[in-house]
């Protein structure tokens, strides 16, 4: 039996999901809700807003969807999961993603410290305040020392991590953030110890019980060369992680993605989707940064083009119970991600800039991110724009590739780090 998907989403991950499951057999028509310039060249783009569950709801029964796979975090925190499973006829319809308290390790930072401290799940030391505490956020920080950690604890897109270096700029930011910098995703600021490490991140695929591991990954959040200046959504990825070997994984699954699990079990949370773990290296130590309910964007433009399994049978093997019976495929090719953004970001910019040269783009894959097609032009529409993907039996080969991609294309005001996986 053929499936019908609708993906949900318009970014470089929603396009990197769609050219991964448009190359299974079992495919039957695949949709994406909104969708891109570059996802219309794998399915059908549909006009849908991803937080009305009434209109995709329509949309699921009037063509016979058989799997939603849900991009973005909002509709998970949202509760699309838990409106599916309300609604007596779409009891039939497979959706990949949590239900609303699942996806609380994501839409809440307190949340999942609170949840890691239970479970024993190693992570930085933390506090976390409110605007009525403001007072208490400020002596504690005068406690710590230096750099400063400070989190808003719902979700900011990305963006919502700052890390002072210096006392008086920590206390500044601290005001600021609880005055409504991050907006209501900063009513609540976690506060954390500084851990000195590599980062790193870990993606799961599980049904609340067993797992499936996908191939790790590293990405640069900094929109400046150097891991310098602003946090961003990421401005670049590579995967395979050379210190992510043997030992390193079997702490990460024995530490972390194990408890995680039992965790969720232990408390009756179910869990059907994905689990991202943000992971830094303390001298071959894994602890938690954070979680996300989804897969992360731009990783997972390197995480699927080096999954070797048909996606749609590793969905179905979650939904019939199979998961732990099967064994994840990595290429051992490397791959490497260079994504080009708008000027200006991730502060303000302007969109509606045509791209010129994308179809001087032979080798290797792009990703749209943020583009739409407007009077035959492909044009800006986000703040990242493309992700260039490059794979190769060096990584050296392929952030090459990647970047002569890049070469063959322009549009007013393009900007992308140098310095990816160097």
């Amino acid at each position: 039996m053929e499936t019908n998907v609708l993906i949900l989403g318009s970014g470089g991950r929603e396009h990197a999901f769609a050219w991964k499951i448009a190359q299974s057999p079992k495919l039957g028509n695949l949709f994406i809700a909104p969708g891109n310039a570059g996802t219309m060249r794998c399915g059908k783009n549909v006009a849908l807003d991803i937080l009305d569950f009434k209109a995709i709801q329509n949309f699921v029964l009037d063509n016979s969807i058989n799997l939603v796979v849900v991009g973005p975090e909002e509709p998970l925190v949202k509760g699309i999961r838990d409106y599916f499973e309300a609604e007596s006829a779409l009891q039939h319809v497979r959706l990949i993603g949590p239900g609303s308290i699942g996806a609380q390790l994501e839409g809440s930072k307190e949340f999942a410290k609170k949840f890691m401290a239970r479970h024993c799940i190693p992570t930085a030391a933390y506090k976390s305040f409110t605007q009525n505490e403001l007072n208490e956020g400020l002596r504690f920080l005068e406690q710590m020392p230096g750099p400063f950690v400070l989190k808003a604890s719902g979700l900011a897109a990305g963006k919502g991590v700052v890390i002072p270096e210096q006392l008086e700029e920590a206390k500044r930011e601290l005001q600021e953030m609880l005055s409504g910098k991050f907006g209501s995703a900063g009513d609540t600021v976690v506060i954390e110890a500084f851990l000195k490490g590599v980062e790193c991140s870990v993606f799961v695929l599980t049904d609340g019980k067993d797992y499936f591991l996908l191939p790790e990954a590293k990405d640069h959040k900094r929109i400046g060369e150097g891991d310098t200046g602003l946090n961003t959504g990421g401005m670049g990825a590579f995967s395979p992680v050379a210190f992510c070997d043997t030992d390193f994984m079997a702490k990460v699954k024995e530490r972390i993605i194990a408890p995680t699990i039992q965790g969720l079990q232990a408390e009756g949370i179910p869990y059907k989707g994905f689990i991202f773990f943000g992971l830094i290296n303390v001298d071959g130590n894994p602890f938690v940064i954070e979680y996300n309910c989804r897969m992360g964007d731009p990783e997972t433009e390197v995480v699927l083009p080096r999954l070797e399994n048909d996606l749609l049978d590793v969905f179905e093997d979650l939904f019939t119970g199979r998961l732990g019976e099967i064994s994840p495929q990595f290429s051992h090719e490397a791959a490497a991600t260079v994504v080009v953004v708008s000027g200006g970001y991730p502060e303000a910019y302007e969109k509606g800039k045509i791209i010129h040269g994308l179809d001087k783009v032979a080798d290797g894959l792009v990703f749209h991110a943020g583009t739409q097609q407007r009077d035959g032009e492909i044009v800006t529409a986000g703040g990242r724009v493309l992700a260039f993907t490059g794979k190769d039996d060096s990584l050296d080969r392929a952030v090459s590739m990647a970047y002569a991609q890049i070469d063959q294309i322009c549009y007013e005001g393009i900007y992308y780090r140098k310095d990816i996986a160097r």
